[in-house]
C-alpha cells in the first residue's frame, strides 16, 4: 500500500478537518474502513457529487475499503447543511428511483469484489426499522439541544424568519449519526468523511459511538468546491452538469472541464484526477508560460470524460471538439457525435424528396427556421458571407441543399454569424 495517504491528500487540497488524533495512522495503516454519504435527490450524480465518489475511488486505490451510503431514509428528511430552505418531500417510489440510479453510477468508479471490496448500503435498512419511541429512548437523549442550536447549518436557518426549520430537518444530524453508529457496529466502520459542510454531523456520530460503545472513530473533511470567482461550482449555462449521459452528453461534459478558467484548472486537477502531483506541477508550470494552449484543461477534461464516460466517449469528444472549434470538417462526425455536440441546438426537419427535388433553397431554410427575420434578409445575409452550409461560407442566394451537403445521410448544420447554429434533419 502506497505511503503518505493522508500527506499526499493534504498537498491535493483535499483536507480542510479532521478529527484530533490517528486520522494521518488511520489513512497511512494497513486496514480502514471508511463511509461517505450520497444524498438521492436525483437519479444521477453531478459532478459536485463527483468528488466525493472519487474519494471513495482514493481509499480503495489506498488498500482501505471504501462505504457507499446512499440515504434511502435520510432522504426522506432532507439534510440542511448549506441549504437556505427546506427541500421538497420526495414520495417513496421518486426516492427508490432515484437510490437505484445512484447504485449504478456508483458501481462504475469502485470494486465491489474482493475481500475489500467495496460496499453500498442503503440507510433505509436500519432506519425504516426502528420506532421513534425507541429512536428518542436510545439515541435522542445522548444529543443536547443546545449544541445542535449553535450548528451553523442550524443557526443560519433559524436566523432566517422567511424559512426557519422543521423539526424534520433539525433531527436530521441525529439520523446521520446513527447511520455512523450502524455502520460501526455492522461494518466495523472507523471513518466518516464529506464536504466541509458536513463537520458537525460527522462530530455528532463520532460522539455517539464514544458514548454508546466507547469506541475511537475519526471524521474528515474536503472542503467546499467554489470556484474562483464565488459562483457554484458544478453548473454550466445548460444547469446542472450530470454524470448520466442522456442528461448531459460526454461532448458537452468535456466541454464542461475544458471550459475552465485558469484560475480554477489547477486546483481542479488536484482534487479530481489522479494524475501524480509532479505532472500536475508541470501543467501548472504551462498555465503560467503558455495558456493560449490550454494544455491543463484538456489534461482535465481528458481525465474526467474518461473516469465518466469511458475512451470511446471521450474520443468522440475530442473529435467533435477539434471539428467544431479546430477547424475541422463537419464530415468527420457520424450521427451520434453529431447529436452529441449539437443537442439542445433547434432542428428543422425536411423531407428527403423535398431535398432531392432542389426545394430546400437556403434563405427559404433560413426564413423558416428563425435564423433569419425573412427570406429577402437571408438573401442579403447569404450575399454579404455571414451563412455557413457545414462550416462552410456560401455566397449564392439561389443556393439549394442537396444531397452532397449531408452529413452522414441526414444531417446539415447551419450558422449565421459566429455562434447561431441550426440543424436540418433530413428524413424519408
Amino acid at each position: 500500500m502506497p505511503a503518505g495517504v493522508f500527506d499526499e491528500w493534504s498537498k491535493r487540497g483535499l483536507v480542510h478537518q479532521h478529527t484530533a488524533s490517528g486520522v494521518a495512522e488511520a489513512l497511512d495503516g494497513p486496514s480502514l474502513t471508511a463511509y461517505i454519504g450520497f444524498d438521492p435527490t436525483a437519479a444521477s450524480l453531478h459532478v459536485g457529487s463527483l468528488l466525493p465518489a472519487t474519494m471513495l475511488m482514493r481509499l480503495q486505490r489506498a488498500g482501505h475499503r471504501p462505504i457507499a451510503l446512499v440515504g434511502g431514509g435520510t432522504g426522506l428528511v432532507g439534510d440542511p447543511s448549506g441549504k437556505e430552505a427546506e427541500r421538497p418531500m420526495l414520495d417513496a417510489d421518486a426516492l427508490a428511483a432515484n437510490v437505484a440510479g445512484l447504485r449504478a453510477q456508483l458501481e462504475r468508479f469502485i470494486d465491489f469484489d474482493g475481500p475489500r471490496g467495496a460496499l453500498l448500503v442503503d440507510n433505509a435498512e436500519w432506519l425504516g426499522q426502528i420506532g421513534l419511541l425507541t429512536f428518542l429512548r436510545d439515541i435522542g437523549k445522548h444529543f443536547s439541544v443546545n449544541a445542535m442550536i449553535a450548528r451553523d447549518s442550524v443557526k443560519r436557518r433559524l436566523e432566517t424568519r422567511e424559512h426557519g426549520i422543521s423539526y424534520t430537518e433539525f433531527s436530521y444530524m441525529c439520523l446521520q449519526a446513527y447511520d455512523y453508529l450502524e455502520l460501526y457496529d455492522r461494518l466495523g466502520c472507523t471513518m466518516q468523511m464529506g464536504g466541509s459542510d458536513q463537520w458537525g454531523n460527522i462530530v455528532s456520530g463520532r460522539e455517539l459511538i464514544r458514548r454508546l460503545r466507547g469506541g475511537e472513530s475519526h471524521g474528515l473533511t474536503w472542503p467546499l468546491l467554489t470556484r474562483a470567482d464565488g459562483k457554484k461550482f458544478g453548473k454550466s449555462e445548460a444547469g446542472n452538469v450530470w454524470l448520466d449521459p442522456q442528461l448531459t452528453t460526454p461532448f458537452e461534459f468535456y466541454q464542461f472541464w475544458l471550459n475552465t478558467t485558469d484560475d480554477d484548472v489547477v486546483d481542479l486537477l488536484h482534487r479530481f484526477t489522479f494524475l501524480p502531483l509532479d505532472a500536475i506541477a508541470d501543467l501548472a508550470r504551462s498555465v503560467a508560460a503558455d495558456p493560449a494552449g490550454r494544455a491543463a484543461q484538456r489534461a482535465l477534461a481528458e481525465a474526467m470524460t474518461r473516469l465518466v464516460h469511458g475512451d470511446a466517449a471521450l474520443h468522440r469528444a475530442e473529435r467533435s471538439t477539434r471539428v467544431l472549434f479546430g477547424g475541422g470538417e463537419l464530415t468527420e462526425l457520424d450521427a451520434a457525435a453529431l447529436d452529441e455536440a449539437f443537442r439542445g441546438t433547434p432542428r428543422t426537419t425536411v423531407d428527403r424528396a423535398d431535398l432531392d427535388a432542389g426545394k430546400a433553397g437556403l434563405a427559404w431554410l433560413l426564413g423558416q427556421t428563425g435564423l433569419c427575420p425573412s427570406t429577402s434578409r437571408a438573401r442579403q445575409d447569404v450575399k454579404s458571407g455571414a451563412v455557413t452550409v457545414n462550416h462552410h461560407k456560401v455566397t449564392d442566394p439561389g443556393y439549394a441543399l442537396g444531397a452532397a451537403d449531408l452529413i452522414d445521410g441526414a444531417y446539415v448544420v447551419l450558422r449565421r454569424g459566429k455562434k447561431t447554429y441550426h440543424v436540418i434533419e433530413v428524413r424519408g
